[in-house]
């Protein structure tokens, strides 16, 4: 993910007209039978995060601007980086003041659902009218029958790498099991090329590639009967290969948090990360061709499970009780998923942002550039952090205080060995679980 600075927050009213002729027609048209009718004089103040591809925010904010333009609802965007978005959210939640809509990370709404409005309606609109939603939006966004949140879009995060440099480590692309993967990675690092995945409190990157690993082997935080787990002969061996495999990482991986990789493989410091599609846009709009035509993106390896155990980033839409305008944020919401206004948006993402929505997979931006290929299929590989159980405000408690992102840390610098670090993570965990 691309790197931000903390407590910069970007301020934007929507006004300038940045929607085209096109939209704007299509925008007025869909106002005069739209599915859920704005509040008279209703104004919306929305909370995101802090955008990672530029041509993303653009297509963003022309369908709120046609959406003002259309229907006289004015809309205020503020954007903060993922570490400040998700506690300034939960405040607003407490308080009952603030935005009316947060486009949020991860599943934080299952730490104050009670402060969020039922969008059912929202949902079971949108997935009758587009093929039903993926497995894992239903996940995040449904609790106790209800959905208390529109699962908006999901992020792939897959291996991003160096493909000459692969290949002069004897690799055709990026293995497809761990083993070979660990080979390929010291292969790599004996070649001057190391490679780098982050092992600070990384909200993205951090939790993406940290659960693959410990899912890989067959561990997990808890059980399907929500058990705590953590503590097991499956995490050890997770963590005795994570020793193995941070031996190839370059120094300074041990403090990096998202966007330190992206700065790190630009520079060409690096030959392998894990990321979203953010490094490959950056190269492509920044003109360095060296980079963007010698690198591509891979599934993660496969561990000794068999099967794939993948983590990617969940962005839902939540609206907040305390809104004194629902009606208008369902309108708004579902205005952005409409097929005509979702499809330009999925263009403008360049692959950094995937559908939760069936009808969507098929959309041109995956096949148009062959590198963008994985990232079409986030949604229907991804885990939610509490496989195998299910998501819960005492599963999201342990996301959030980044229980594996540290357990893994902790084995890959040595600070701890694989058995003290995965008994610290079962004290951790049950915290949260155990009364």
């Amino acid at each position: 993910m691309s790197k931000f600075t903390r407590r910069d927050m970007l301020k934007t009213t929507v006004g300038a007209a940045v929607a085209g002729p096109a939209l704007l027609a299509a925008a007025r048209s869909w106002a005069q039978e739209m599915k859920f009718t704005p509040e008279p004089g209703a104004k919306l103040r929305m909370l995101r995060w802090k955008r990672f591809v530029q041509s993303e925010e653009d297509a963003f904010l022309a369908l709120i601007d046609a959406y003002t333009q259309a229907t006289g609802v004015e809309i205020r965007i503020d954007s903060l980086g993922f570490e400040d978005l998700r506690p300034k959210a939960a405040v607003a939640a407490s308080v009952g003041t603030g935005p009316d809509i947060i486009w949020n990370i991860h599943a934080d709404a299952f730490l104050y659902p009670d402060a969020l409005v039922d969008v059912s309606d929202v949902c079971n609109y949108l997935g009758e009218k587009y093929g039903g939603w993926y497995p894992i939006a239903e996940e995040y966004g449904i609790k106790d029958g209800k959905w208390i949140g529109v699962p908006f879009v999901m992020s792939g995060n897959f291996i991003n790498y160096r493909v000459s440099w692969v290949q002069d480590a004897g690799y055709d692309g990026i293995p497809d099991n761990t083993t070979d993967f660990l080979d390929l990675m010291k292969k790599l690092k004996a070649n001057g090329r190391p490679g780098g995945f982050a092992l600070g409190n990384a909200s993205g990157d951090g939790n993406a590639w940290a659960h693959w690993i410990l899912w890989s082997h067959g561990g997990s935080v808890i059980d399907k009967d929500e058990n705590v787990v953590i503590n097991s002969p499956e995490t050890i061996a997770s963590l005795e290969y994570v020793r193995e495999l941070a031996d190839t990482f370059i120094e300074g991986a041990a403090s990096w948090l998202d966007g330190n990789n992206n700065k790190a493989f630009l520079a060409s410091d690096i030959s392998v990360t894990n990321n979203g599609i953010s490094i490959y846009a950056a190269a492509l709009r920044e003109g360095m061709t060296d980079i963007s035509d010698d690198m591509d993106h891979a599934f993660y390896p496969v561990g000794p499970v068999g099967k794939p155990t993948e983590f990617h980033v969940a962005f839902p839409m939540l609206t907040y009780k305390h809104s004194d305008f629902p009606e208008a944020a369902k309108s708004l919401i579902t205005w952005m998923m409409e097929a005509d206004q979702y499809n330009q948006f999925l263009q403008g993402a360049v692959g950094y942002l995937t559908q939760p929505l069936r009808a969507f997979e098929d959309h041109p931006v995956w096949t148009e550039d062959p590198k963008r290929a994985v990232f079409q299929k986030a949604s229907e590989r991804s885990l939610s952090f509490a496989y195998p159980g299910k998501l819960g405000r005492a599963a999201t408690e342990v996301f959030a205080d980044f229980v594996v992102v540290n357990m893994v840390a902790e084995a890959a610098t040595g600070r701890k060995t694989p058995q003290e670090a995965a008994e610290d993570a079962q004290r951790r965990a049950e915290r949260y679980y155990v009364l």
